[in-house]
């Protein structure tokens, strides 16, 4: 089984303002465009996966992410995360209407080809599932076969949402980095520890030289 993951990315200027008190607002946005191209590389490696979509209207995002091999779809709602995860979800359905679609964050920039395969493979076996994030309170994958809706329900508390409406929860060991994903300055130094992608060290490597 190959899934579709689709991946949201707000606008650059607008990502990752929790970061504030590790980036100013010059980094940051190099940030989140490093974590999610170093997200997207990881996913376009795995065996399970067949293709990735990003959802967003950020021009650069989409050029690059694109270069990666991603599909780009607009933001056409306007209307939120889970809005543009619904939208995407259906786009990838119109085309490929037999395959499972799962939604990924973007900011996983420790994300490792193995472990999201052993997550997926786990995912297979059920019509709707997630993985809760390395806090347990939030959310980095939701996967629905083909034969379901995606219903997404990102955002703060979406661990308790999203096994509320059905989905199953994912328990995994040894798949940190597919949990691991990057809101805070905490965030960022513990996906640093597991072992970040080539984007991400060297937007990290610039934020150190920054501060010294």
């Amino acid at each position: 089984m190959q899934w579709t993951l689709v991946v949201p990315l707000k606008p650059l200027a607008e990502a990752k303002s929790r970061l504030s008190d590790t980036a100013d607002d010059a980094l940051r946005p190099g940030l989140a465009l490093a974590f999610a191209q170093d997200t997207v590389a990881a996913a376009l490696a795995c065996r399970a996966v067949r293709n990735v979509v990003v959802v967003t209207d950020d021009a650069l995002a989409g050029r690059e992410l694109g270069a990666l091999g991603a599909g780009i779809v607009a933001d056409e709602p306007g209307s939120g995360l889970n809005a543009a995860l619904a939208h995407a979800a259906a786009v990838v359905r119109a085309v490929w209407p037999a395959g499972p679609v799962a939604a990924l964050n973007a900011d996983l920039p420790a994300l490792r080809t193995a472990e999201l395969t052993r997550v997926l493979e786990r995912a297979a076996a059920f019509p709707r599932a997630f993985l809760p994030d390395a806090a347990g309170v939030g959310t980095t994958l939701l996967t629905a076969a083909a034969t379901e809706e995606l219903r997404p329900a990102f955002g703060p508390g979406s661990r308790a949402r999203h096994r509320a409406w059905g989905a199953v929860e994912l328990r995994l060991d040894a798949v940190d980095s597919v949990r691991q994903d990057v809101d805070t300055g905490d965030d960022l130094r513990a996906a640093l520890a597991l072992g970040v992608g080539p984007r991400t060290a060297a937007a990290a490597a610039r934020l150190l030289i920054a501060e010294q």
